[in-house]
């Protein structure tokens, strides 16, 4: 005779097929929508803005940053910058 409680807890061949089935059509039901994910990153590539350091490296700075700063000198002649990068005349 076979013992019943134990067969309950025992999983067979044929039980695990249809859980490995189930497990395989998941990803083809659709749950994630990835267009949204795509979409944040393409907003965040399109946060930075290009800048020129005092050494003449380009930096790229996120535009969040820029609106928070504070302008220095507004409106600067060709030779004040050339002083500022450090080269001279």
């Amino acid at each position: 005779m076979k013992d019943k409680s134990r067969k309950g807890n025992q999983i067979s061949r044929r039980g695990i097929l249809p859980l490995l089935g189930s497990a395989l059509i998941i990803p083809f039901l659709g749950f994630g929508n990835t267009s949204k994910n795509d979409n944040n990153i393409s907003k965040e590539e399109e946060e930075y803005q290009t800048l020129l350091k005092p050494d003449g490296t380009a930096v790229k700075v996120k535009v969040s940053a820029l609106k928070k700063s504070e302008i220095v000198q507004k409106n600067i002649s060709n030779k004040s910058l050339l002083n500022w990068l450090g080269r001279k005349l």
